[in-house]
């Protein structure tokens, strides 16, 4: 368990929301007496783009937190919540300590993916307030600014969604240090595995990069 008091009863009382695409909402998830803990216990991570937490030195607090958030706990909740059969979907955990200037473009996210879990362990910020780096929900795959929902990358905010042929999401430009922890619970056919085995070995690689 980790030290982190996680806010389940939060995520099981929030109502799934259904536009653009159906998703949940959580502020908090880490209240925010953790969350400057947490902040001051994350990696320095230099460069963009995602890290296993195998490729990483974290804190026993940060790795417990990463294992807790792969453990049985959440994915019932959230089967329960979508009503999806993922009891036998691996999980792959990710973390993100930086945004670069090609991040947020337009994407849906792999279909090797079933469900993306994005926990946010920001401060505030102007620039969130300026609407840049908050992740925002659309309507379609063309416009940054059609969208439904914009999610600040703060506070300790969880946003699940099942992916699926709309899942269009994206945000403004946005270049510095932004913590994400990203958890997918996958498929089991063949491009799934490849990601998994892709993931693995990137883990491998950043762990050797680290011990250098």
């Amino acid at each position: 368990m980790s030290q982190i008091a996680l806010q389940y009863e939060a995520l099981e009382r929030t109502p799934i929301s259904e536009a653009p695409f159906r998703h949940v909402v959580v502020p908090n998830f880490v209240r925010e007496e953790d969350l400057q803990t947490l902040i001051n216990l994350m990696p320095e991570m230099k460069s963009g783009g995602s890290f296993p937490p195998e490729g990483l030195r974290l804190h026993p607090t940060v790795r417990a937190l990463t294992k807790e958030l792969q453990g049985p706990r959440l994915k019932k909740i959230v089967a329960q919540k979508f009503g999806l059969d993922i009891e036998d979907a691996p999980s792959m955990l990710t973390l993100r300590g930086r945004t670069r200037e090609k991040d947020g473009r337009i994407h849906r996210d792999s279909e090797a993916k079933l469900v993306t879990i994005l926990l946010y362990l920001n401060p505030e910020s102007a620039a969130w307030s300026a609407q840049e780096g908050c992740l925002r929900l659309l309507n379609g795959p063309d416009n940054l600014e059609d969208y439904e929902v914009e999610v600040k990358p703060a506070h300790g905010t969880l946003l699940i969604f099942p992916n699926g042929p709309k899942t269009w999401h994206g945000h403004r430009q946005y270049v510095g240090p932004r913590y994400t922890i990203q958890l997918n619970y996958m498929a089991t056919n063949n491009k799934a595995r490849y990601e998994l085995r892709r993931h693995r070995l990137s883990a491998l690689f950043k762990r050797l990069s680290f011990a250098r």
